[in-house]
């Protein structure tokens, strides 16, 4: 007890005052414990509400984590606060309280990204999530997580007086130097996360990439491999994949068609005008599909042209070429039974023997018949093509 009075002493402390910072010490310990208490039930009610589902979740396992050490050495803080000491022991107080909080706050962040992005990336993958996929949200979280004690040891050291600024530019220096040497393999690397997070293909997706299509058998770190339709496997690279524009047919929910179909240009005004009419019928009479429309839409020396739009709702391709057939084979029964021919218009090409060719052979003989007078003169030839 002598000596207690001894350090109260000489910190300047009065008995009093020290009763009063043990008080707040045990008082805020209470109210802290008893608050975050309530504040878990509260977000436990938060989520079963499916508009607050997500964060509440994330918060309540954050929070979950929450020690009992922490929750001491804040109160111990707050009952030193309250204390009238002296310098230096004032300063180093403020440097104990950037430390706990600090170091608390870190440890949130930490837990509250590792829950996060794996929340994202369940919620976001479809079907079987591959090995190589699984080790690219591993990089991502432990580059995330990384990042936040990085940033709490820089702010830590430069609460200490540490001059910071010259540690930094060195890591950045060194940081581009690095990124300069293998920035090809950095470059796939960071594409690999980025299909990863952003998923515009899984494995299992029909894609289509500049002169190439196929079905992605795997996402790697550094390439993607992709099946083509000819049965041989295209190797790319994820960052030169991303750097085009890729086309993912199996995330198709319908499927837009447009197509033509010709007839003869001598076909009748009153025949033509019934064709739309007729092929609006053959198209509707399908199902899964929503008819658009059917009109003569070119009429020159050659053809009359009909162009039909419609729509499949589902967008099997098998589905949408057995519709088409359908079509297809009704439409030439429906064009059969008004008379109306697909043929082209009939040309008619002239032969007639060039004069080069008559000076070669020398003068003709000319026929028996050519004597007679009033003998019929030679006319080129006609054919009909």
């Amino acid at each position: 007890m002598n000596n207690l009075s001894q350090l109260f002493a000489s910190l300047d402390i009065s008995v009093p005052n020290a009763l009063f910072a043990i008080a707040a010490t045990v008082a805020s310990y209470a109210l802290m414990h008893g608050a975050l208490i309530l504040f878990r039930r509260r977000i436990g009610q938060l989520s079963e509400e499916h508009q607050h589902r997500t964060i509440a979740q994330v918060l309540g396992k954050t929070l979950a984590h929450t020690g009992v050490f922490a929750i001491l050495a804040t109160s111990i803080l707050i009952g030193l606060s309250v204390l009238d000491l002296p310098e230096p022991w004032n300063t180093r107080l403020g440097h104990l309280w950037f430390f706990t909080l600090g170091i608390q706050i870190a440890a949130f962040l930490h837990r509250a990204v590792k829950i996060g992005a794996r929340r994202y990336f369940l919620s976001h993958g479809r079907g079987a999530v591959d090995d190589q996929v699984t080790v690219a949200h591993t990089v991502v979280i432990w580059l995330l997580q990384t990042t936040v004690w990085v940033v709490f040891v820089l702010a830590m050291l430069s609460n200490l007086g540490i001059n910071v600024t010259t540690f930094v530019a060195s890591l950045g220096i060194g940081g581009v130097a690095i990124a300069l040497a293998v920035q090809n393999i950095l470059g796939d690397l960071f594409a690999s996360m980025s299909i990863a997070v952003d998923k515009p293909f899984e494995v299992g997706d029909f894609i289509t990439v500049n002169n190439f299509s196929g079905t992605v058998e795997h996402v790697g770190l550094k390439t993607t491999r992709v099946r083509a339709l000819g049965g041989e496997q295209i190797i790319v690279a994820n960052a030169e994949l991303l750097r085009n524009t890729v086309y993912n047919y199996r995330r198709m929910s319908t499927r837009r068609i447009v197509f033509t179909l010709r007839a003869s240009p001598t076909t009748p005004r009153e025949l033509a005008a019934r064709v739309p009419e007729m092929l609006r019928e053959i198209v509707a009479k399908h199902d899964k599909l929503r008819f658009d429309r059917a009109h003569l839409k070119t009429l020159d020396q050659n053809w009359i042209e009909y162009e039909i739009v419609y729509t499949m709702l589902d967008a099997s391709f098998d589905l949408y070429m057995d519709t088409q057939q359908a079509i297809n084979l009704d439409a030439m029964q429906m064009f059969e039974d008004l008379g109306i021919s697909t043929a082209p218009r009939p040309r008619h090409v002239l032969l007639q023997e060039a004069p080069e060719a008559r000076d070669l052979r020398g003068p003709e003989k000319p026929a028996a018949n050519e004597d007679r007078p009033g003998a019929a003169s030679a006319r080129p030839r006609y054919l009909n093509h």
